[in-house]
């Protein structure tokens, strides 16, 4: 229940963050969609909750496609990982996870939040975000 009414918030607070039609359509039929995938595919394979938020710096429907394929590396990514218990550990120190536009595509973390960077349209790889939580 809790998880629904989280999912709901974030794309009440998307699709009146983004003021053009465009914008609030792509956040609802495609970022929306690839949050909550990367979420819930994340929650399944580490068995710990992530929680992604879109910073208001993500503005137009370029930008945010950039998001979504970030969120699409995560999904295709974290199967594959966090199956032993030392990647679990790793995983999981990451309890949220805020993707904001800068002038380069990084990931940094620090105490349980993660913030990947987005730029044009590169974003960082789910290589680079592993890498980084599992030193």
């Amino acid at each position: 229940m809790k998880r629904a009414l989280i999912g709901t918030f974030l794309f009440v607070a998307l699709s009146t963050a983004f003021a053009g039609k465009e914008e609030r359509e792509y956040v609802k039929n495609d970022l929306t969609p690839a949050i909550k995938d990367a979420e819930t595919k994340w929650q399944s394979a580490c068995g710990c909750a992530l929680t992604i938020t879109v910073d208001a710096s993500v503005k137009v429907v370029d930008d945010m496609k950039t998001v979504t394929h970030l969120c699409g590396y995560i999904s295709e990514g974290v199967g594959g990982y966090c199956n032993d218990a030392g990647s679990k550990k790793a995983l999981c120190q990451m309890k949220t996870l805020t993707v904001a536009k800068a002038d380069a595509a990084k990931f940094t973390f620090k105490a349980g939040k993660g913030v990947a960077t987005v730029y044009d349209n590169h974003s960082p790889s789910f290589e680079m975000i592993a890498q980084e939580l599992d030193k």
